[in-house]
């Protein structure tokens, strides 16, 4: 069986600069490629059909309003959705909802729950680059 080795794209959307900052920070540690953006308006300017995931803040939600998921789905792209918010009410509940969220993580964000929720809502499509690297590694030294 063939492993797919695209590589995963984590948009990291978020208004505060420091948790946006620090979040890049923690997928490129976990060997994800990173594209940081201020607002949903902006991801949406930025998405192309790479495979990945939006890390979305429910503050940093845009004009577009909606489901950013349906945005996607009209473009033809295939990116999965994870909602963000500091209050874990109902509220934060609805929006993440109708944004089209996976997956909605109380912030500040368990590291390993975020990254178990990337894995899981890219569904083991894709993997991360120093795994994509290794699998190369090893393709290239059982043909020698």
């Amino acid at each position: 069986m063939a492993v797919d080795v695209h590589p995963l794209v984590v948009y990291v959307v978020d208004d505060n600069e420091s948790v946006r900052d620090g979040l890049a920070r923690l997928m490129r540690s976990a060997g994800y490629e990173v594209r940081s953006c201020t607002n949903e308006d902006e991801f949406l300017a930025r998405a192309d059909a790479s495979p990945g995931c939006v890390l979305l803040a429910l503050s940093a939600r845009g004009a577009a309003g909606g489901s950013l998921s349906a945005h996607l789905s009209a473009r033809g792209l295939d990116i999965a959705l994870i909602a963000m918010s500091v209050a874990g009410d109902e509220h934060a509940d609805r929006e993440a909802r109708a944004a089209g969220a996976a997956f909605l993580l109380s912030k500040p964000v368990d590291d390993r729950a975020l990254i178990d929720a990337i894995r899981w809502t890219t569904g083991g499509r894709c993997v991360p680059r120093e795994t994509r690297r290794a699998l190369r590694a090893t393709r290239t030294s059982s043909r020698a």
